[in-house]
């Protein structure tokens, strides 16, 4: 039951023109049956609580470590990068205060591309790169692997925001469905409201997110370059009935008519 700033809004009952005149409806006790999403079996047996599953094991990368100039720490970090990616597909890693202070103060009116790009964009690009080329690393392969083979210099980066509020009837709706992301990295960061979950060995993980930190998910493109090695990790987003949740998303990946292959090194017989 999210708002997305990047779809076309949704038509409602009685002509309301969003999700959010909806969600503050006068007495609104009960949701449309329009957006109820039926969950299956395995999606109830898979839910858990905070208590049943600690996302304290969802690996955390420190970002000074990995640019590090020492080839030890490094080498240690490459390794915690590796096992991130493929046990999770999903670490978590630390970012700058003024970034995201930056991110949430942008004015309501369309935001002047080259100035976003300038003032916004720049930062999780160079953090998504430098990941990258850790990434690239722990495939064993050469750290500009990636990039140069994916021409990262003319790569896309897509911005979704995404605003859920409050919902009467949380255990029928849902923020957003189980989805892999397209792409090669995800960047998310959000308002200090947990929704996101992600899916590990069957279940559903609560992540919360810690502050000074971007939740970084792998993607399709991650999973096929590396041969199936890393996995695009399945995520969804839930809903509350108290408090309004925004997420920004920043999605990185290669320009639309870059062909993604595995890399060679990564193939066997």
């Amino acid at each position: 039951m999210a708002e997305t700033a990047s779809l076309p809004l949704v038509s409602l009952p009685n002509k309301m023109a969003t999700v959010k005149v909806l969600a503050e409806s006068p007495g609104l006790s009960s949701i449309p049956s329009t957006y109820t999403f039926p969950k299956n079996e395995s999606d109830k047996k898979s839910s858990v609580s905070d208590t049943e599953y600690d996302d304290n094991l969802i690996p955390v990368i420190d970002f000074s470590l990995l640019t590090s100039s020492s080839p030890e720490v490094r080498s240690i970090i490459i390794n915690d990068l590796r096992e991130a990616c493929q046990k999770w597909g999903f670490f978590k890693k630390s970012r700058r205060e003024n970034l995201k202070e930056s991110i949430f103060n942008l004015p309501p009116s369309p935001v002047d591309s080259e100035r976003f790009q300038k003032s916004i964009a720049k930062e999780p690009e160079r953090m998504a790169r430098e990941l990258l080329k850790g990434i690239s690393e722990s495939l064993g392969l050469e750290a500009s692997y990636i990039d140069k083979t994916l021409n990262l210099n003319s790569g896309l980066q897509l911005l979704i925001a995404n605003l859920y509020p409050p919902c009467p009837q949380p255990d029928l709706a849902m923020g957003l469905p189980p989805h892999s992301d397209h792409g090669l990295l995800t960047l998310l960061t959000q308002n200090g409201i947990g929704g996101l979950q992600l899916q590990h060995n069957s279940k559903w993980v609560n992540v919360d997110a810690p502050p000074n930190s971007f939740l970084v998910n792998t993607g399709d493109h991650i999973e096929i370059l590396s041969n199936g090695k890393y996995k695009s990790v399945v995520h969804r987003a839930i809903v509350n009935n108290k408090s309004t949740r925004i997420s920004l998303a920043i999605a990185n990946g290669p320009s639309l008519d870059t062909v993604v292959c595995p890399a060679q090194e990564l193939i066997d017989n």
